[in-house]
């Protein structure tokens, strides 16, 4: 099995990105790789896998998996550290990482925001298609027809059946008024908006006549107790929900669509997926969203909040052949503060563990003495809805969730550094207008819970875009015009007077300084030397495309971030101009 993930990983052409000088790097000319092989269509074998409605059913996807929510607690918090003690296992480069240090679109990740920018009113769709949006106010008696009850979880709901689509409706814990709902529609937005998969989710305010209980359903508890979802359970989960007037106000979750296989793990692949190739601790998508994860304080981000979808190319029957595993992120209800009955454990979600050997062991050695960073935090009055959730005691370095997470354990500074680009293209406008999808009562919470994700965000930036070089989007404006944007000073990360540039074209023995045009919102140009090919070709002869002749380093800095960025080009000539071949951003100058 490992000799064949090998041969598979390398036969993608992913470039790693790895140290060393520019003068020994050389990429191939060729195009960088955008999309993953993970995303080709594949035949699993058929086997007889009996349903309650169909004995005889047959399947031809991957079994479902359930993952024990006790057991990855458990395991993640005291086996792994364990085992970790005496391993000699340094964190790797990612492998899933093309030759301009992204990552390409696959089954776990879709460029979005980090390759062209979408409107903000797209942003603000999130997963969400038109057909999705519903109309609760308008609903017709009935319409929404009641066809399951909602099983275990910490939230009570139900499904609702309108036409062939499906929704999860799920209440606010009556302690915690709108903030779970709100974190849910904001949180799966930015997910998707970042480039995972994730549901479509909204909040709709209703009249009850909109709801048609369909009888003799049942649901089971945490406990695995089976009860009845009649009326009087029904009108138990209205009765608590939020209110607006005779409106009735409840999370809308979309239903997936493929065949649901269980949740992903962040370790390790999945044995009957035959295009996951990748142990998941090394994708560089799920350790760099351990920032993603920070910025919104996602301490919920474990392998029970995600899952997999066995998508076929017939869509019906949904577990027929051929057909590819997508990998989802589910509910993000715990971001922006979740409230737990202890406020002990409140003080220290998103900067200790629950279970925190690091934090315990110093404690025990300075005796308790230094004082913590969740000591010193509070909770913002007419804000207690957001609880701790704050910008002034973020450290995005040390965030943790709520137990150790083998990706976000094994996140590179590449890694890191990657989402932050991606989270810098974020506006603060467009925050705003993820906010507003929370729908909250009142519009100083809309107003304080932008302005702490705007500061979150900067305190992400100002960690990830200052040691790597931030310089983005490199593309040629012209046949010699090299034009980039630099995200630290698009998003004032520094003063602008503290940006200054330089850079150096390089050709084989020859080194040339390269003036350096700066414009507005990050942008900077400049006009490459033409002559590597033309010099090369002097005598007459024919010269390869791909000759050393023709290769070119360029070397930028911006003065603010640690390192530069090195770009490697073939000069292909006066007519066809630079083709931009590989991006590195090492820790070295």
């Amino acid at each position: 099995m490992a000799s064949r993930r090998a041969l598979q990983i390398a036969s993608l052409g992913i470039a790693v990105t790895t140290a060393g000088c520019a003068g020994d790097r050389r990429f191939p000319l060729r195009e960088p790789m955008w999309k993953d092989t993970d995303l080709a269509s594949y035949s699993y074998p058929c086997e007889k896998r009996p349903t309650k409605k169909e004995p005889g059913h047959v399947s031809c996807a991957p079994e479902p998996y359930e993952s024990p929510l006790a057991w990855d607690g458990i395991d993640n918090s005291i086996f792994r550290p364990l085992s970790k003690v005496f391993a000699v296992d340094p964190p790797r480069e990612a492998p899933n990482v093309n030759s301009l240090d992204e990552v390409p679109d696959s089954a776990w990740f879709t460029n979005r925001i980090g390759k062209h920018k979408p409107t903000t009113e797209q942003l603000a769709q999130g997963a969400c298609k038109d057909e999705d949006k519903l109309e609760g106010e308008s609903a017709e008696p009935g319409a929404w027809v009641i066809d399951e009850g909602k099983n275990n979880g910490s939230t009570p709901g139900f499904r609702i059946k309108i036409g062939k689509r499906k929704f999860v409706l799920k209440a606010d814990d009556p302690a915690e008024p709108e903030r779970a709902s709100a974190a849910s529609a904001i949180g799966a937005a930015i997910y998707h908006d970042v480039g995972f998969y994730s549901s479509c989710e909204q909040i709709v305010y209703f009249k009850r006549s909109a709801l048609k209980l369909t009888p003799g359903l049942t649901v089971t508890d945490n406990s695995g107790i089976s009860k009845p979802f009649d009326q009087k359970a029904l009108d138990d989960v209205l009765d608590k929900a939020g209110k607006r007037g005779d409106l009735v106000r409840m999370q809308a979750s979309a239903w997936l669509g493929g065949y649901l296989i269980g949740p992903f793990k962040y370790e390790k692949v999945r044995d009957d997926d035959r295009n996951d190739i990748i142990d998941h601790e090394e994708r560089r998508d799920l350790r760099g969203a351990r920032v993603l994860a920070a910025w919104v304080n996602h301490i919920d981000a474990r392998e029970q909040n995600s899952m997999n979808a066995w998508v076929a190319d017939k869509h019906e029957p949904a577990d027929s052949s051929p057909g590819y595993v997508r990998h989802y992120y589910l509910d993000t209800s715990d971001l922006f503060g979740s409230n737990w009955a202890w406020d002990e454990i409140n003080r220290r979600l998103g900067k200790s563990y629950l279970l925190d050997w690091g934090d315990i062991g110093a404690d025990f050695i300075t005796l308790g003495i230094p004082r913590r960073s969740w000591e010193l935090t509070a909770v913002t009055p007419g804000m207690e809805m957001f609880g701790y959730f704050d910008s002034r005691t973020f450290d995005a370095e040390g965030w943790k969730n709520e137990y150790p997470n083998p990706a976000f354990s094994r996140a590179t500074e590449r890694d890191n550094a990657w989402m932050a680009r991606i989270l810098s293209r974020f506006d603060r406008e467009d925050i705003h207008a993820l906010v507003m999808l929370g729908k909250l009562s009142k519009p100083e919470a809309t107003e304080y819970l932008t302005r702490i994700l705007e500061e979150r965000l900067q305190k992400v930036l100002e960690r990830y875009l200052l040691r790597l070089s931030p310089i983005a989007d490199l593309r040629m404006r012209t046949p010699n015009m090299l034009c980039a944007t630099d995200l630290a000073r698009r998003r004032h990360v520094r003063p602008d007077s503290e940006f200054r540039y330089s850079a150096g074209w390089r050709n084989e023995g020859t080194v040339v300084a390269v003036p350096v045009d700066v414009g507005d919102k990050g942008e900077i140009c400049m006009m490459l030397p033409s002559g590597a090919a033309g010099a090369a070709g002097a005598a007459g002869e024919s010269v390869r495309a791909d000759a050393r002749s023709r290769y070119v380093v360029v070397t930028i800095t911006d003065s603010v971030a640690t390192y530069p960025l090195r770009a490697h080009f073939y000069d292909l000539g006066r007519n066809a101009g630079y083709r931009l071949v590989g991006l590195e951003r090492l820790e070295e100058r």
